[in-house]
Protein backbone atom coordinates (compact mmCIF):
# COMPACT_ATOMS: atom_id res chain seq x y z
CA UNK A 1 0.00 0.00 0.00
CA UNK A 2 1.32 3.74 -0.66
CA UNK A 3 2.53 5.34 1.93
CA UNK A 4 -0.13 8.60 2.17
CA UNK A 5 1.00 10.81 5.04
CA UNK A 6 -2.38 13.31 4.71
CA UNK A 7 -4.20 10.56 6.42
CA UNK A 8 -2.16 9.93 8.95
CA UNK A 9 -3.10 9.95 12.58
CA UNK A 10 -0.14 12.34 13.27
CA UNK A 11 0.84 15.85 12.08
CA UNK A 12 3.86 15.67 9.68
CA UNK A 13 6.85 15.70 11.06
CA UNK A 14 8.72 18.45 10.11
CA UNK A 15 12.38 18.00 11.73
CA UNK A 16 14.89 17.79 8.94
CA UNK A 17 18.01 15.36 9.28
CA UNK A 18 19.48 12.32 9.37
CA UNK A 19 18.34 9.04 10.99
CA UNK A 20 21.24 6.02 11.84
CA UNK A 21 19.58 2.86 11.57
CA UNK A 22 20.44 -0.56 12.43
CA UNK A 23 19.35 -2.14 9.89
CA UNK A 24 18.47 -6.16 10.87
CA UNK A 25 18.65 -9.33 8.68
CA UNK A 26 15.22 -10.48 6.72
CA UNK A 27 14.80 -6.41 6.43
CA UNK A 28 14.94 -4.55 2.95
CA UNK A 29 16.67 -1.09 3.01
CA UNK A 30 12.67 -0.22 1.60
CA UNK A 31 11.02 -1.53 4.88
CA UNK A 32 13.12 0.42 7.33
CA UNK A 33 12.51 3.41 5.53
CA UNK A 34 8.85 2.76 5.09
CA UNK A 35 8.64 1.65 8.49
CA UNK A 36 9.75 4.92 9.75
CA UNK A 37 7.99 7.12 7.57
CA UNK A 38 4.80 4.96 8.55
CA UNK A 39 5.31 5.29 12.03
CA UNK A 40 6.22 9.18 12.22
CA UNK A 41 4.22 10.63 9.55
CA UNK A 42 7.42 11.50 7.63
CA UNK A 43 6.34 12.80 4.15
CA UNK A 44 9.90 12.66 2.42
CA UNK A 45 12.70 10.45 3.16
CA UNK A 46 14.99 8.22 1.72
CA UNK A 47 18.23 6.05 2.00
CA UNK A 48 22.07 6.38 1.25
CA UNK A 49 23.08 3.09 0.08
CA UNK A 50 21.35 -0.34 -0.13
CA UNK A 51 22.13 -3.32 1.95
CA UNK A 52 20.83 -6.62 0.93
CA UNK A 53 18.22 -8.27 2.87
CA UNK A 54 20.60 -10.54 4.14
CA UNK A 55 22.86 -7.81 5.53
CA UNK A 56 22.76 -5.99 8.81
CA UNK A 57 23.99 -2.93 9.80
CA UNK A 58 24.43 1.11 9.05
CA UNK A 59 21.71 2.38 7.06
CA UNK A 60 21.67 6.21 6.89
CA UNK A 61 18.34 8.24 6.27
CA UNK A 62 17.64 11.16 5.01
CA UNK A 63 14.71 13.01 6.08
CA UNK A 64 12.86 16.03 4.82
CA UNK A 65 15.26 18.81 3.20
CA UNK A 66 18.22 16.01 3.91
CA UNK A 67 17.11 14.21 0.81
CA UNK A 68 18.14 16.62 -1.28
CA UNK A 69 22.14 15.44 0.17
CA UNK A 70 21.56 11.94 -0.41
CA UNK A 71 23.55 11.64 -3.72
CA UNK A 72 26.80 13.15 -1.65
CA UNK A 73 26.38 10.80 1.28
CA UNK A 74 25.71 7.54 -1.11
CA UNK A 75 29.24 8.20 -2.94
CA UNK A 76 31.07 8.29 -0.22
CA UNK A 77 33.46 4.74 1.00
CA UNK A 78 31.91 1.98 2.72
CA UNK A 79 33.01 -0.33 5.74
CA UNK A 80 31.83 -3.93 6.14
CA UNK A 81 32.53 -6.80 8.41
CA UNK A 82 32.63 -9.64 6.30
CA UNK A 83 32.22 -13.90 6.91
CA UNK A 84 33.33 -15.53 3.51
CA UNK A 85 31.97 -19.24 3.42
CA UNK A 86 34.80 -21.30 1.09
CA UNK A 87 34.16 -24.36 -0.88
CA UNK A 88 30.39 -23.23 -1.52
CA UNK A 89 28.50 -21.61 -4.20
CA UNK A 90 25.18 -20.28 -4.66
CA UNK A 91 23.84 -18.28 -7.66
CA UNK A 92 23.03 -15.59 -5.37
CA UNK A 93 26.32 -15.49 -4.03
CA UNK A 94 25.39 -15.19 -0.59
CA UNK A 95 23.63 -17.93 1.68
CA UNK A 96 20.05 -16.44 0.86
CA UNK A 97 20.40 -18.64 -2.72
CA UNK A 98 20.17 -21.80 -4.00
CA UNK A 99 23.43 -23.72 -3.33
CA UNK A 100 24.75 -24.76 -6.61
CA UNK A 101 28.54 -26.35 -5.45
CA UNK A 102 30.01 -27.76 -2.50
CA UNK A 103 33.92 -28.19 -3.70
CA UNK A 104 36.77 -29.78 -1.79
CA UNK A 105 38.75 -26.83 -0.17
CA UNK A 106 41.11 -29.63 2.25
CA UNK A 107 44.20 -28.65 0.19
CA UNK A 108 43.57 -24.66 0.66
CA UNK A 109 46.13 -23.17 3.21
CA UNK A 110 46.15 -20.38 5.45
CA UNK A 111 48.74 -18.72 3.54
CA UNK A 112 46.82 -18.90 -0.06
CA UNK A 113 43.80 -17.34 1.43
CA UNK A 114 45.91 -14.33 2.70
CA UNK A 115 47.76 -14.13 -0.79
CA UNK A 116 43.90 -14.47 -2.49
CA UNK A 117 42.34 -11.76 -0.23
CA UNK A 118 45.73 -9.21 -0.70
CA UNK A 119 45.48 -9.42 -4.60
CA UNK A 120 42.33 -8.14 -4.66
CA UNK A 121 43.43 -4.55 -3.28
CA UNK A 122 43.00 -1.86 -5.47
CA UNK A 123 41.32 -0.29 -8.56
CA UNK A 124 39.58 -2.98 -10.41
CA UNK A 125 36.33 -3.98 -12.42
CA UNK A 126 33.51 -5.91 -11.00
CA UNK A 127 30.52 -7.86 -12.37
CA UNK A 128 27.59 -6.66 -10.61
CA UNK A 129 25.03 -10.05 -9.51
CA UNK A 130 22.03 -11.02 -11.15
CA UNK A 131 20.48 -10.71 -7.88
CA UNK A 132 20.83 -6.97 -7.88
CA UNK A 133 18.83 -3.99 -8.33
CA UNK A 134 20.63 -2.96 -11.07
CA UNK A 135 18.59 -2.76 -14.54
CA UNK A 136 18.93 -4.19 -17.87
CA UNK A 137 16.69 -2.80 -20.50
CA UNK A 138 14.67 -1.08 -18.08
CA UNK A 139 14.14 -4.48 -16.20
CA UNK A 140 15.37 -4.98 -12.74
CA UNK A 141 18.36 -7.88 -12.73
CA UNK A 142 17.22 -9.71 -9.88
CA UNK A 143 13.76 -10.26 -11.29
CA UNK A 144 15.62 -11.86 -14.28
CA UNK A 145 17.42 -13.87 -12.21
CA UNK A 146 14.21 -15.42 -10.36
CA UNK A 147 12.51 -16.11 -14.11
CA UNK A 148 15.75 -18.33 -14.72
CA UNK A 149 17.32 -15.51 -17.01
CA UNK A 150 20.92 -14.60 -16.86
CA UNK A 151 22.00 -11.58 -19.21
CA UNK A 152 25.29 -10.13 -19.87
CA UNK A 153 26.28 -7.22 -17.63
CA UNK A 154 28.62 -4.06 -17.73
CA UNK A 155 31.69 -4.16 -15.40
CA UNK A 156 31.88 -1.47 -13.00
CA UNK A 157 34.45 0.16 -11.63
CA UNK A 158 35.26 -0.37 -7.86
CA UNK A 159 38.27 0.38 -5.39
CA UNK A 160 38.54 -1.95 -2.29
CA UNK A 161 40.93 0.22 0.07
CA UNK A 162 41.76 -1.88 2.65
CA UNK A 163 40.85 -5.79 3.50
CA UNK A 164 42.00 -6.65 6.94
CA UNK A 165 41.68 -10.27 7.81
CA UNK A 166 40.46 -10.79 11.34
CA UNK A 167 40.17 -14.69 11.51
CA UNK A 168 41.11 -17.51 9.47
CA UNK A 169 38.75 -20.66 10.56
CA UNK A 170 38.50 -22.35 7.44
CA UNK A 171 36.04 -22.72 5.82
CA UNK A 172 35.30 -19.03 7.25
CA UNK A 173 37.08 -16.25 6.73
CA UNK A 174 36.91 -13.32 8.48
CA UNK A 175 37.48 -9.93 7.29
CA UNK A 176 36.89 -6.24 7.25
CA UNK A 177 36.74 -4.22 3.94
CA UNK A 178 36.78 -0.60 3.08
CA UNK A 179 35.91 -0.06 -0.10
CA UNK A 180 34.00 2.61 -2.76
CA UNK A 181 30.35 3.18 -3.57
CA UNK A 182 28.63 -0.12 -5.85
CA UNK A 183 31.02 -2.57 -4.58
CA UNK A 184 29.14 -5.88 -3.85
CA UNK A 185 31.01 -7.96 -1.62
CA UNK A 186 28.92 -11.42 -1.92
CA UNK A 187 30.49 -10.97 -5.22
CA UNK A 188 33.92 -9.99 -3.98
CA UNK A 189 33.62 -13.11 -2.17
CA UNK A 190 32.66 -15.54 -5.27
CA UNK A 191 35.66 -13.62 -7.24
CA UNK A 192 37.85 -14.81 -3.85
CA UNK A 193 36.34 -18.36 -4.30
CA UNK A 194 37.33 -18.55 -7.91
CA UNK A 195 41.05 -17.51 -7.52
CA UNK A 196 40.84 -20.40 -4.97
CA UNK A 197 39.77 -22.39 -7.57
CA UNK A 198 37.55 -23.83 -4.95
CA UNK A 199 34.81 -21.71 -4.68
CA UNK A 200 33.56 -19.24 -2.00
CA UNK A 201 30.28 -17.54 -0.59
CA UNK A 202 29.05 -14.35 1.29
CA UNK A 203 28.07 -16.33 4.54
CA UNK A 204 27.36 -13.22 7.11
CA UNK A 205 27.64 -9.29 5.75
CA UNK A 206 27.75 -6.05 8.42
CA UNK A 207 27.75 -2.49 7.16
CA UNK A 208 30.07 -0.30 9.85
CA UNK A 209 30.86 2.86 8.28
CA UNK A 210 29.48 4.60 5.96
CA UNK A 211 31.37 7.45 4.90
CA UNK A 212 31.66 9.44 8.03
CA UNK A 213 28.79 7.81 9.16
CA UNK A 214 29.33 5.16 12.35
CA UNK A 215 27.07 2.32 13.11
CA UNK A 216 27.62 2.85 16.79
CA UNK A 217 25.56 6.02 16.50
CA UNK A 218 23.03 3.88 15.05
CA UNK A 219 19.14 3.42 16.57
CA UNK A 220 17.68 -0.15 16.55
CA UNK A 221 14.10 -0.86 14.88
CA UNK A 222 12.75 -1.95 18.09
CA UNK A 223 14.04 1.72 19.57
CA UNK A 224 12.62 2.83 16.95
CA UNK A 225 9.01 0.81 16.90
CA UNK A 226 9.06 2.56 21.03
CA UNK A 227 9.45 6.17 20.17
CA UNK A 228 6.89 8.74 19.51
CA UNK A 229 7.51 11.78 17.62
CA UNK A 230 8.93 13.85 20.22
CA UNK A 231 12.10 11.11 20.83
CA UNK A 232 12.54 10.97 17.27
CA UNK A 233 12.93 14.99 17.22
CA UNK A 234 15.14 15.03 19.84
CA UNK A 235 17.32 12.52 18.48
CA UNK A 236 17.68 14.10 15.39
CA UNK A 237 18.32 17.65 16.61
CA UNK A 238 21.02 15.95 18.52
CA UNK A 239 22.76 14.27 16.11
CA UNK A 240 22.73 17.36 13.98
CA UNK A 241 24.04 19.33 16.42
CA UNK A 242 26.96 16.96 17.45
CA UNK A 243 27.95 15.33 14.04
CA UNK A 244 25.82 16.05 10.94
CA UNK A 245 26.80 19.88 11.02
CA UNK A 246 30.49 19.02 10.84
CA UNK A 247 29.91 17.26 7.57
CA UNK A 248 27.39 18.85 5.05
Amino acid sequence: MRYNPKKHHLPPFKTDGVLLVDKPKGWTSFDVVNMVRSRFNIPKAGHCGTLDPAASGLLVLMLGKFTKLSMKFSGEDKVYQSDMLIGTETDSQDMDGQITAGNDYSQITEEQVKEVIASFIGEQEQIPPMFSAKKKDGKRLYKLARQGIEVEREAKEINIKSIDIEEINLPHVKFTVKCSKGTYIRTLCADMGTKLTCGAVLFDLRRTLSGKFDLNDAITVETLKSWEQPDLEIHIRNLLFEKISKLV
